[in-house]
């Protein structure tokens, strides 16, 4: 995984506003490198929501046992983010915008907006936490958290929220990088108090197989394969030679691994705390000694607000990508008024758990099938893309096709979709395949996703895209890297 590029953000860069959005980073802007990835997701991802999920997964009735086969097997997912952040420093732009390659100037919108929506739930997740926190902690100090409390915390964490993606990516970068230390201090503190505590066999018979599907799904889906629509938003910054191994590499270490131990902690909490689905932030403070309450509640909050900081810049350049004509800033601070808004309905309205588990539901059926047909296609044109005709929207750029939409790719992922939807076993919803399936229960809707989005694009479009990667190379060797 070594890197042979030792730059850091400029200091010219972090603490300001970052101008640049969707548009194409040319090479002596690209300071990055894949150290600096693993900096920031390890930032991301030594927090309080993976615990959360790891304690949430043990209310499906696994045991302890079971619990750890579906961690570290749905971690490996992460895999698929290294995978999904090789094509930024190629094109030298965000997610949705090489994503014109494969759907077309027009089509990429919709997906665009698919994920644009998913980054938004992403956020009103961290946001609701952050104010389960914050009322854990009005408690510990003697106040009731009722409507009016519930209120501000909800705008405070909106806006403090947004100050991190509203400056930008060398910001975020530099400032998760610097909390991974106190980060991992607090978990082995909670781990150390959770040894003497957790009872690994209390339950004895566990799950079925089926439900060890439904808790697979939910575990990729909640790990990797939730981020690979985010991986190039935060790699365009790195020159085009950067090293892939040492990009995929730095990415898995830093999210795989630290994830994987902080769900598997939560799973060990909720061997003897009985986890309150509605609101998990209240089953904590059962967990370990009222002294060390308040440093994790605090620490906890910072850690929500870090990955949602990712989360909410991300947002931002795929609502650029749609079409807005609008600044990256601007972006972040309209999702932010969504994202506020979201988690409003969520504290007075909904249970966190079942409204995490029809999320998990509409990420499946959209990103699953997204994904196969993203790599498919990078692999279909030799891994290369043109930055310069990415960035076009007229009649005559290269990925316009018919009437800006590549109809394979739309029709792959339609048919992906079903797929994915007719596999899948939540709460509100459950497929034919699903209810079939050994005696009913399983959910394949991360398989059949990915598997049929990815075969129909490659029988329908394969042989065009190819033709493509030859042009590409013609208007490469012509000098078509930038605009």
């Amino acid at each position: 995984m070594a890197d042979t590029l030792t730059t850091s953000p400029p200091a010219s860069e972090a603490f300001r506003v970052e101008q640049r959005g969707i548009d194409f980073i040319p090479e002596d802007e690209r300071w990055a490198t894949p150290r600096d990835l693993f900096g920031m997701w390890a930032g991301a991802s030594v927090q309080f929501e993976y615990l959360v999920y790891g304690a949430v997964l043990m209310t499906f009735g696994f045991t302890f046992g079971q619990a750890l086969l579906l961690i570290l097997v749905g971690n490996l997912s992460y895999l698929l983010l290294g995978l999904c952040s090789l094509q930024g420093p190629e094109a030298g732009t965000t997610a949705f915008m090489i994503n014109r390659a494969s759907f077309g100037p027009n089509g990429s919108r919709l997906i665009a907006l698919f994920n644009w929506a998913t980054q938004v739930g992403f956020e009103a997740e961290g946001l609701i936490l952050v104010v389960f926190g914050g009322v854990a902690l009005a408690a510990k100090a003697g106040f009731h958290a009722g409507t009016p409390l519930k209120v501000v915390l909800i705008l405070a964490a909106a806006a403090v929220q947004a100050v991190l993606p509203f400056l930008g990516y060398a910001t975020v970068v530099k400032v998760l990088r610097a909390l991974v230390i106190p980060f991992i201090a607090l978990y082995v503190i909670l781990a150390f108090l959770t040894v003497g505590k957790a009872n690994p066999g209390s339950i004895h018979h566990g799950a079925d197989w089926q439900t060890m599907m439904v808790g697979l799904a939910f575990s990729i889906t909640l790990t990797g394969l939730g981020w690979v629509e985010s991986g190039n938003d935060f790699s365009r910054y790195l020159p085009r030679t950067a090293s892939r191994k040492a990009v995929v590499g730095w990415v898995f270490v830093a999210t795989a691994i630290p994830q994987a131990a902080l769900m598997l902690l939560g799973a060990a909490v909720a061997t003897y705390v009985q986890i309150d689905s509605a609101d998990p932030f209240t089953s904590f403070p059962h967990a370990f000694s009222s002294w060390f309450l308040v440093p994790f509640f605090v620490v906890a909050i910072i850690q929500l607000f870090a990955i949602n900081s990712m989360d909410l810049y991300s947002s931002g350049v795929t609502l650029q990508a749609l079409g807005l004509p609008i600044k990256r800033w601007n972006a972040v601070l309209i999702d932010t008024v969504i994202g506020c808004g979201i988690t409003a309905y969520a504290v007075f309205s909904a249970g966190f758990t079942n409204l995490l588990d029809d999320f998990v539901a509409a990420v499946i059926a959209w990103i699953a099938p997204w994904m196969a047909i993203f790599l498919v296609d990078w692999l279909l044109r030799r891994t290369r893309y043109v930055p310069a005709e990415l960035q076009r929207t007229d009649r005559g750029g290269l990925y316009w096709r018919r009437g800006g939409v590549h109809w394979p790719a739309l029709v792959a992922q339609a048919l992906g979709t079903t797929a994915s939807v007719l596999a899948i076993n939540q709460t509100f919803y459950v497929g034919p395949i699903a209810r079939v399936a050994g005696g009913g229960g399983a959910d394949f809707s991360v398989f059949t996703g990915i598997l049929v989005g990815g075969l129909v694009y490659l029988v329908l479009a394969g042989a065009s895209v190819r033709k493509e990667a030859d042009v590409q190379d013609r208007l490469l060797q012509a000098g078509g890297i930038t605009n």
